[in-house]
C-alpha cells in the first residue's frame, strides 16, 4: 500500500497517466531495454533479469536448504557473509527482518576482520559473494578464511560457499578447486539482486524461510506489472523523481515497520542507480527523531516505511507512506527506481563512477609512497594524559589557515551550498565502534542540511557513485583509524590495514579531483577521540 501527498501527489497525478499510456510497467516486466533511451539500451538489455527473479530463484531454494541441513549436521551454527554492496546489504536486511543471526563482513578494517575470525571459527561456514568474481575486498576475505580454517585443521572446501556469476574468475577458480558454488542470474545487476542467489544463499543458510520471502514478492508481481493508475511502482517512481522543482534528497524513515535496516539497502539501490550525469536522488537514512525532519527542507522528500496499513490515517503534507512485507518492498522499490531513472533521463543500470575509487586504490597499493603529511595534529587527552591524536588533512579550501579541529569543521561546513548535503564516511570497525554513527545527528543539527553516514569501504559500492556522478553539492567528512593490530592478506603484498587506508586515500583523492571539499580525520584512538570530535562540532 502506498499513499502520497503534497508535491509528491502532484507529481503522481501529472506523470503516472503518461507512464500508463507509455505502457512502462508492462514493458519493464517484459524486459524492454529501450525504455531508458538508446545510450542505455545495451546495458539495460542485460540487466532486467530481476523482474523474473522469483521464478528463477525458486528451484534454488531446495539446494540452499539441503546445504543448510548438511552444515548443521556437521556442527555449523554460525554463518559469515563476505561481500560488498548488493552482495551484503540485501542479506543483512533479510536476516535482520527475520530475526536470524548473520555475521556480515563487508569491511577491510583489520579489527573487524579479526573480530569475525575470532567468533566461533570451529563452527562457522562462510559465504563469499561477488558478482564480478574479482572484488578485491571479498577476495581478501576468502584468502584469510582459507588460511584460518586450514590452520585450525578444517578443510576450507567444507566451510566456504561461493556465490558469483557464471563464468566469472571466481566461478572458474572455485569450481576448479572444488568449492560449492551457487551461480546467480548474470542478467541482474548487483543492487537489484536481493531476490537472487546473492540475497537468498546467505539468508537461507542462516535460517530465513526463503519460500515465505519469495511468496511475499510474488504476491505483488502482477500489481507491479499492470499499466494502471494504481500501480505502486509507477506511483513511487513518479513521487520520488517527478516533483517540480525536484526534491533530490530522499529521507527514508522507518516508522513502525517490522522491516529492519531497509533504508541501508534502498540507499544503495537509489543512489547508485540515479546518481550520474550530474543528476540523481540522494537517499538519506533517517529515524523518527532525526533533526532533518524538523527543518522543513524544500529539497528533502520524506518517505515513511510504516507498519500495518490504516486507510483512515492521514498522510502528513508532502510525505510518502508505504506499508508491506519485506519481499513486496524489495520488488516495489526495484520497479520504482527504474521508473525514476526513466523520469530523470538516466540509465539506472550502470555505475560509471564507482570504478574510479577502485583504480585510485589499486594505484596506491601498487605504488606505495610516503603518506601525505597531516595539515596539523590535535592531541587527544584524558585528564592530563595524552591518549592518542587526531591527524587532520583535507582539501585546501578546508584546512588552509586552520589550526584546530573546530576551525577545520567550520571551514568544511562553510563550503556546503544551500542545496547541498554532508556525507560522513567512516572507515572504521563498525562492530567495535558503532557509536561513530552518532556523528550523523550531531552534524545534521549543526548544519541544518541532510547528512548521510556510510561505513567505509562498503559505501564505495553504493553511494560512492552518487558522490562522484550526481549533483556536485556534497561536502565530505572522512574518518579513518590507525589500528592496534593489523593482518596480512595471504599471498598479497599488503595488509588489511594498508588496504583500507588506500581505499580511503584513493576515494578522497577522487573526490578532490571532482572539486569536492574533503576533510579527513585519522584517529589513533577512536573511542577517546569521538567526544573530542563531537565537542568540536558543537
Amino acid at each position: 500500500m502506498i499513499a502520497v501527498s503534497g508535491a509528491a501527489a502532484e507529481a503522481v497525478s501529472r506523470i503516472v497517466p503518461q507512464l500508463v499510456s507509455d505502457l512502462v510497467a508492462s514493458r519493464i516486466t517484459g524486459g524492454d531495454s529501450s525504455l531508458w533511451g538508446p545510450d542505455a539500451e545495451e546495458e539495460s538489455a542485460k540487466r532486467l533479469g530481476w523482474v523474473e527473479a522469483v521464478a528463477i530463484s525458486r528451484p534454488m531454494v531446495a539446494d540452499i536448504f539441503a546445504l543448510r541441513d548438511t552444515l548443521r549436521e556437521a556442527g555449523v551454527n554460525h554463518i559469515v557473509l563476505g561481500g560488498m554492496g548488493g552482495s551484503s546489504l540485501a542479506p543483512e536486511v533479510i536476516t535482520r527482518t527475520y530475526g536470524v543471526p548473520l555475521t556480515v563482513l563487508d569491511s577491510t578494517d583489520p579489527g573487524q576482520v579479526l573480530s569475525a575470525l575470532g567468533d566461533r571459527l570451529a563452527t562457522s561456514a562462510v559465504v563469499i559473494s561477488s558478482k564480478s568474481g574479482s572484488t578485491l575486498e571479498t577476495d581478501s576475505q576468502k584468502r584469510i578464511y582459507e588460511k584460518y580454517f586450514s590452520e585450525a585443521g578444517i578443510d576450507p572446501l567444507e566451510r566456504i560457499i561461493i556465490v558469483t556469476d557464471p563464468g566469472s574468475p571466481l566461478d572458474i577458480a572455485a569450481r576448479a578447486t572444488g568449492y560449492r558454488v551457487f551461480n546467480a542470474d548474470p542478467n541482474v545487476g548487483g543492487r537489484y539482486s536481493a531476490l537472487t542467489a546473492f540475497g537468498l544463499v546467505p539468508s537461507g543458510l542462516a535460517g530465513v524461510d526463503l519460500n515465505e520471502l519469495l511468496d511475499e514478492a510474488e504476491a505483488v508481481m502482477l500489481e507491479l506489472a499492470v499499466d494502471n493508475l494504481d500501480n505502486p511502482g509507477l506511483i513511487l517512481g513518479a513521487a520520488i523523481a517527478g516533483t517540480i522543482p525536484l526534491k533530490d534528497k530522499l529521507g527514508i524513515v522507518a516508522d513502525g515497520t517490522h522491516i529492519r535496516g531497509f533504508g541501508d539497502w534502498a540507499e544503495q539501490l537509489i543512489a547508485e542507480s540515479t546518481g550520474k550525469l550530474g543528476r540523481g536522488i540522494l537517499p538519506v537514512v533517517l529515524d523518527v527523531n532525526s533533526p532533518e525532519l524538523s527543518e522543513n527542507l524544500a529539497d528533502l522528500q520524506i518517505v515513511r516505511i510504516v507498519g500495518d496499513w490504516d486507510d483512515t490515517r492521514e498522510v502528513a503534507n508532502g510525505d510518502i507512506e508505504i506499508a508491506g512485507s519485506l519481499g513486496s518492498q524489495l520488488l516495489l522499490w526495484e520497479y520504482a527506481t527504474v521508473v525514476a531513472g526513466r523520469i530523470l533521463g538516466i540509465n539506472p543500470f550502470d555505475q560509471p563512477d564507482v570504478e574510479s575509487a577502485k583504480i585510485a586504490t589499486r594505484a596506491l597499493i601498487d605504488n606505495p609512497t610516503t603518506p601525505t603529511p597531516p595539515a596539523f595534529v590535535v592531541p587527544v587527552t584524558t585528564g592530563d594524559i595524552v591518549d592518542g591524536a587526531i591527524e587532520i588533512r583535507g582539501t585546501a579550501n578546508v584546512v588552509d589557515g586552520q589550526a584546530d579541529l573546530a576551525g577545520a569543521i567550520a571551514a568544511l561546513l562553510a563550503q556546503l551550498p544551500v542545496d547541498g548535503y554532508l556525507s560522513i564516511q567512516a572507515y572504521v570497525d563498525r562492530v567495535a565502534h558503532p557509536q561513530m554513527a552518532s556523528l550523523r545527528d550531531e552534524l545534521a543539527k549543526r548544519c541544518g542540511r541532510p547528512v548521510t553516514f556510510g561505513w567505509g569501504p562498503r559505501f564505495l559500492h553504493s553511494t560512492g557513485q552518487f558522490h562522484k556522478g550526481g549533483p556536485a553539492v556534497g561536502v565530505f567528512l572522512q574518518i579513518t583509524t590507525i589500528e592496534d593490530l593489523d593482518l596480512q592478506i595471504p599471498d598479497r603484498p599488503f595488509t588489511f590495514g594498508q588496504l583500507i587506508r588506500a581505499q580511503a586515500a584513493g576515494d578522497a583523492s577522487v573526490l578532490a579531483d571532482h572539486g569536492r571539499p574533503v576533510l579527513s580525520l585519522t584517529l589513533t584512538n577512536a573511542a577517546a577521540a569521538l567526544p573530542i570530535v563531537i565537542h568540536a562540532i558543537n
